[in-house]
């Protein structure tokens, strides 16, 4: 990994869990909202979660690691599980995509670090 993947793998990584937590918050509070608003809850988390996924797919690109595959994978179960109408299981699959993206965040860090780019 380069200086500057590094340090965009970091940054992207801290912005994508932000995301995530965002979402697993809302999916927990949606839990008890019924009919429309549950609906309309969906709609936007599901709005959230594409959200993160293109900036997945941006990670891949700009900072090449192969655990972004995996945080995309995890994303897509979620989304299929809240178009499923079971969105607090989808936190389920966020928690492992936010392990995983904490992973990537902290591996960038070690490089910046050895580097003394980071203190």
């Amino acid at each position: 990994m380069t200086h500057q993947e590094a340090i965009m793998a970091f940054s992207q990584s801290e912005k994508i869990k932000g995301g995530i937590i965002w979402a697993s918050t809302a999916l927990q509070s949606m839990d008890a909202l019924q009919g429309m608003e549950k609906r309309g809850a969906e709609g936007v988390i599901r709005t959230l979660v594409n959200l993160i996924a293109h900036d997945v797919q941006l990670s891949s690109r700009i900072a090449p690691d192969e655990g972004w595959g995996e945080v995309q994978s995890f994303l897509d179960q979620a989304l299929v599980m809240v178009a499923s109408g079971v969105g607090f299981d989808a936190v389920h699959h966020l928690t492992k995509a936010l392990s995983r993206v904490t992973t990537i965040g902290q591996r960038a860090m070690t490089v910046l670090k050895e580097e003394h780019l980071l203190d």
